[in-house]
């Protein structure tokens, strides 16, 4: 999808934005979810040299604006990574509220039609427009099945509270399990793959 020609994002508008550590400090939940994902992200030194080389090109990612709410797990779980890959390039990522910058999120619809989170937009020094990424691998959307098969039961209003707690339990081991794990570093691949698409 093509960004709009006048985009709201202007300089000014970016940096507005918020710090990865800043946005973990001001929202008003998941702060445990958001430290397990990050200290759970590992970038391996050669997408870390590939993130450097990439943000040195003259038509490489100098900044990243990210949109996410706090309460969505795609966020707890991308938001994280991008923070990473942030680090490791030498980027800029600038967060925003999507609830509170609907005009942004117009912009970065998933397939023009649904405000999905994290949008992740990159930009270049001099903000031009490079290449957006959106809410979940592709990975993360064939094997959803299994996070689905977790938290049906839980919609049924007679399940008992052990059982309820039990499967809150598997919920919460998925998420810090080897498949959330599988996700962040497809994650990784995708957003290194897209920006050598774009830059090169």
């Amino acid at each position: 999808m093509a960004q709009q020609k006048e985009s709201v994002v202007t300089r000014e508008r970016l940096a507005k934005g918020v710090g990865y550590q800043q946005w973990v400090e001001t929202i008003d939940r998941n702060q445990e979810r958001f430290k397990e994902n990050y200290e759970g992200t590992q970038i391996s030194d050669d997408d870390a040299s590939a993130f450097r080389e990439l943000a040195a090109r003259p038509n490489g990612p100098a900044t990243c604006l990210a949109l996410g709410e706090a309460w969505c797990p795609d966020v707890f779980r991308g938001l994280p990574v991008m923070a990473h890959i942030a680090e490791a390039g030498g980027m800029e990522l600038r967060i925003f509220f999507r609830d509170q910058n609907k005009d942004i999120m117009a912009e970065f619809l998933k397939n023009g039609e649904h405000e999905s989170i994290p949008a992740l937009v990159f930009y270049t020094k001099d903000h031009r427009y490079i290449t957006h990424w959106i809410e979940r691998p592709a990975l993360a959307n064939e094997q959803m099945s299994e996070l689905q098969n977790l938290t049906a039961p839980l919609r049924n209003p007679d399940i008992s509270p052990e059982e309820r707690q039990k499967l809150i339990k598997a919920y919460v081991d998925f998420q810090n399990g080897p498949v959330w794990a599988g996700w962040r570093d497809a994650t990784v691949r995708e957003i290194r793959e897209l920006l050598e698409q774009h830059t090169g």
